[in-house]
């Protein structure tokens, strides 16, 4: 999906519609949580901070975070793509992989999703399509917004060779300044290096993986049970806090927001984990395990309020966050048979 979660407020402010706009959490530290188009020319993106975005761009107009009506979006984008393929892995609220292997036609399959969608939703979103996942990300990528690009291993060469080696799954700023280090700047170069000098560089494991995904070898296999394994809830301050009952209700707020988005989608994590960030940017985090899994915003309070006590921050603290893991399904079902779920 393009541009999603401001996509989406386009929807309820279409005056805002050929204007820079970012969806944010807005304040001194706060950061681009997506950028249109039209804020992108201005060198506005994600994670920017806002203090350097209205720097870059003085009339941005800033519309704040309402999450629910972008997972409400992303339900109707998803149901969508299960009109036309049993084998759909969702990867995040606004992108996932479908399988069209058993179409004849898959292009024009594809630009059937893309018209749909839009039908449905009145959002755009561009398509990759490709012989295997590697491929069909980076296509998707390559003829943004509303596109649609198809790449294969005769042509992909062609399209991405001379793009950075960092265009690639994988390829992180310190493996990327390795590899030009090693005389490696573009994925062209990197899928003609020898296997063995990179097997050397990087191991075998990685050094084999890095050459193969540079000549567009990738995974055909989707992961249709994609399962969290966590759920956290974090807030930055707009200013430096100090008051050790702002801080102990803070934590309540976002330990109650954890446990009740668990209980409803019928889990419960074992592992409450406290994270702090302290001026000038450390971060840390503390952890304890209870004796079983759990979605009690009672027993969870305590325990992150017991974790902040024992951490006692001696400096004034950015951000807080809270966070359940080791998630695990309820062992008995919502519904009996029989029973009708309204």
């Amino acid at each position: 999906m393009d541009a999603f979660y401001v996509s989406v407020e386009m929807l309820r402010h279409p005056e805002l519609r050929g204007r820079p706009v970012v969806v944010a959490y807005d304040g001194p530290r706060g950061v681009v949580t997506t950028a249109s188009y039209e804020a992108r020319k201005y060198g506005v993106h994600s994670a920017l901070p806002m203090v350097t975005a209205r720097r870059r761009c003085p009339e941005l107009t800033v519309l704040p975070v309402d999450m629910q009506l972008y997972k409400r979006g992303s339900v109707k984008v998803m149901e969508t793509l299960r009109e036309f393929s049993d084998e759909v892995e969702v990867v995040g609220m606004d992108e996932a992989y479908v399988d069209l292997s058993v179409s004849p036609v898959p292009q024009s399959r594809a630009q059937e999703i893309k018209r749909r969608i839009k039908e449905v939703t009145y959002l755009v979103c561009s398509i990759g399509l490709a012989p295997n996942k590697l491929m069909a990300k980076i296509a998707s990528d390559l003829d943004k917004p509303d596109g649609f690009f198809a790449l294969d291993h005769d042509n992909w060469l062609a399209t991405v060779g001379d793009k950075p080696a960092s265009l690639l799954p994988g390829v992180g700023p310190k493996t990327f300044e390795r590899l030009q280090a090693a005389g490696v700047e573009t994925v062209a170069q990197l899928a003609q290096t020898d296997e063995a000098t990179l097997e050397r560089a990087f191991g075998p494991n990685h050094g084999r993986g890095l050459r193969a995904r540079a000549n567009g070898i990738g995974s055909t296999n989707l992961n249709e049970e994609r399962v969290r394994k966590s759920e956290s809830r974090e807030t930055t301050f707009p200013e430096d806090v100090t008051d050790r009952q702002y801080l102990h209700d803070t934590v309540e707020r976002l330990a109650r927001s954890v446990c009740e988005s668990l209980a409803s989608n019928n889990r419960r994590g074992r592992t409450v984990t406290l994270k702090i960030r302290l001026q000038p940017f450390k971060t840390y985090t503390r952890s304890r395990t209870l004796p079983s899994h759990t979605c009690d915003q009672e027993q969870v309070i305590a325990t992150a309020r017991e974790l902040l006590e024992r951490f006692d921050p001696q400096r004034p603290v950015r951000l807080v966050g809270v966070g359940l893991a080791g998630l695990a399904e309820d062992e008995a079902p919502r519904h009996q048979p029989g029973q009708l779920a309204v």
